[in-house]
């Protein structure tokens, strides 16, 4: 019996082991997007646990007497002029941040590649079509197409998902359907066809999957673009609506008592910065290991 449990504990060790020399192995070989992991594994740490480790309510007021309170070993970012405690807003702000840029990228990234993908093997009438809506797309700033949306739309979580999901689509489907257009000659897709495979068993079976490198590579840069999108529009006063916490709106409470309490706007600021420069890190480490053109460098 015991030889039998050191036998099967053995797969799971050597599966372990890997696992623990293939992190050691990308922090060598790219030790900014180990860092940039790290630092975004800290971030989402926190969002997670963001109950246990706030200090305060993030929205309970404190009272008259320590509004705009300088950070300390009571309030460790300082207080608001609700007298809220900074910390904790910033913390649970985090996953309002990471929720909108997930979703909006994931949904984003499904919706542009099926679209660009499918009109590249299609082509015709399908294709024209899907270009024209991209082009219509592209003719909009992303900001000024995020506004217009949620002009329309109403201000809620969800919906500022949407107006930044939209804004992604176009360049997913323009970077997708360039994909497919030189996969679809290959001869495996090609055999695919004259043995009378489906035109969607084609898509989902060989386009798709070696389409997804550069597609990959994009999504990541656009969790960062994402997130700072989101912290415009609560800036702006069209996103998610105070109390809430997000790190947009933090800012945009900010603008006009920054001389009375700079700690306002700074650490919603840093998070923000951090978050978007952990996530372009992996983003540049995840296209150095998926571009064979560069795993050299």
């Amino acid at each position: 019996m015991a030889a039998e449990e050191i036998t099967l504990a053995k797969p799971r060790d050597s599966m372990l082991s890997g696992v623990g020399k293939g992190i050691i192995k990308f922090g060598k070989k790219k030790p900014l997007g180990a860092l940039g992991a790290f630092s975004l594994l800290l971030i989402v740490f926190a969002a997670i646990f963001a109950p246990v480790l706030a200090t305060h309510d993030p929205n309970q007021q404190m009272g008259a007497d320590v509004r705009l309170t300088a950070p300390g070993s009571m309030f460790w970012f300082g207080s608001d002029e609700f007298a809220r405690d900074i910390y904790s807003r910033v913390i649970y702000g985090a996953r309002i941040s990471l929720y909108v840029g997930i979703l909006s990228v994931s949904v984003g990234t499904v919706i542009g590649t099926f679209l660009g993908v499918a009109s590249g093997y299609l082509g015709g009438a399908f294709d024209l079509i899907v270009q024209r809506f991209v082009d219509t797309l592209l003719g909009f700033p992303s900001l000024i197409l995020a506004i217009l949306l949620m002009a329309v739309l109403g201000a809620s979580l969800n919906n500022v998902a949407i107006a930044i999901m939209i804004g992604f689509i176009p360049r997913l489907t323009r970077v997708s359907r360039s994909s497919s257009l030189s996969v679809k000659e290959n001869d495996y897709v090609l055999a695919a066809q004259a043995l009378g495979a489906t035109s969607m068993r084609i898509l989902v079976r060989h386009i798709i999957p070696n389409c997804l490198a550069p597609i990959i590579v994009l999504s990541t840069g656009f969790l960062g673009s994402a997130i700072v999108a989101e912290a415009q529009l609560s800036f702006l006063g069209l996103g998610i609506a105070p109390p809430v916490p997000t790190w947009g709106n933090m800012l945009n409470g900010a603008q006009l008592r920054f001389d009375l309490g700079p700690h306002l706007a700074i650490w919603p600021g840093i998070f923000i910065s951090v978050t978007v420069l952990a996530l372009n890190l992996v983003g540049d480490a995840v296209r150095d290991i998926m571009d064979p053109r560069l795993r050299g460098r």
